[in-house]
Formats: structure tokens, C-alpha cells, sequence
């Protein structure tokens, strides 16, 4: 099976783990993660597409550490805003969610892809209200897109790095939730 697997940073992959795998490193974003996927599979066919990277939680049911697979992703900020409501174009103008079945066993989440991460009180409040998710990382939905468009199958894994809350990089693990994302993900290949 021909796996590519797409991650933000370079930080976030142990490379050695994944000798059988093209990694396609995007960096951070939408934008660059569009771009850098879609160049590739226009030029190079793949069985399956393997999203993995860190999050931010804003679930208190998922600790630092936890791997997760996101198997719903929303483009949270694609839309209006009338006074203090947020509204959604509509569906027929463009999609702002995506849904994937699920391929692991772990625990299913669902995301939002966002260009700015959350660090306020009321904004973190508001987005959970409107929304229920439980992660948010910068890139996923993107990745859910674009391999829609193309008719590749697409799995995305995150590792918590840190809860979603008033900047505090005291808090955070990015060591714990790196070995943990990239151990979960070298399983999930070797289980293909």
C-alpha cells in the first residue's frame, strides 16, 4: 500500500519510524497544507492519506498525551458574522464540514481547522457552543478536502499537545504527545 504522510512541521515526525512512507512535510496552515498536498497528489498516486500532527483539546475528557482520530472537520471561521451571530453560507456556496470513516480504534473526535488557535475565554466558549467539537489544529480540514477532491481515502490523527485555553505553553507536553502520536501511527500503518 502506498501511504503518504502529511505533517505540519518537521518537529512532529520521527522520519525513522517511516521508511515505507513518503512524508510530506507542509508547514503550518491552510494554505500551505492545500497547496503542498495538492501538489503532490497531482503528481503522485497513493492508496491512502495519513494526516498526523499535535492539537489542542477542549475537552476535558482527553488528557495531554492522548491520540485521537478526527473523523469530522469543519472550516470554523468560513462564514459571516451579523452583530454578535455567526452564520454559515449555504451549502449549495461552499462546504465547510467534512466527515471521513473511521479506520483506527481509537477515539473519535471532531475538529475544527482554524488560522488563528483559540486563547480567549469568550471566543473558546463561544466555538464550543456553536460547534461541539473537542479539537482544533490548523491543518486537518484542509487535508480532508483536498484529498476529497482527488478521490484519495484519508485519515487524520492528532496527539493532545495542550488544552484549548488562555496561552500557557507551561502546560503543554509537545515531547509526550509527539512519541505518543508518532508510536500510534507507525501501529496503525503495520496494521494495514
Amino acid at each position: 500500500m502506498k501511504i503518504l504522510l502529511v505533517v505540519a512541521t518537521h518537529q512532529e515526525v520521527m522520519k525513522d519510524k517511516f521508511k515505507d512512507c513518503k512524508i510530506l512535510i507542509t508547514g503550518m496552515g491552510m494554505v500551505n497544507t492545500s497547496i503542498q498536498v495538492t501538489k503532490e497528489l497531482s503528481r503522485n498516486k497513493y492508496h491512502l492519506v495519513i494526516n498526523m500532527g499535535v492539537a489542542g483539546s477542549f475537552s476535558k475528557d482527553y488528557m495531554i498525551g492522548d491520540v485521537v482520530e478526527v473523523v469530522e472537520d469543519n472550516f470554523s471561521e468560513l462564514g459571516f458574522e451579523n452583530g454578535n451571530d455567526f452564520g454559515l453560507f449555504s451549502e449549495s456556496d461552499i462546504v465547510t464540514k467534512y466527515r471521513v470513516e473511521s479506520r483506527t480504534a481509537l477515539q473519535k473526535v471532531k475538529g475544527i481547522t482554524v488560522n488563528t488557535v483559540h486563547g480567549n475565554d469568550q471566543s473558546i466558549n463561544k466555538i464550543v457552543n456553536r460547534l461541539n467539537v473537542d479539537v482544533e489544529s490548523m491543518e486537518g480540514a484542509s487535508i480532508f478536502k483536498v484529498c476529497n477532491e482527488f478521490g484519495v481515502s484519508c485519515v487524520q490523527i492528532r496527539a493532545i499537545s495542550n488544552n484549548v485555553e488562555k496561552r500557557n505553553k507551561a502546560n503543554w507536553n509537545m515531547p509526550l504527545a509527539i512519541h505518543n502520536l508518532n508510536n500510534q501511527v507507525a501501529k496503525i500503518i503495520m496494521g494495514l
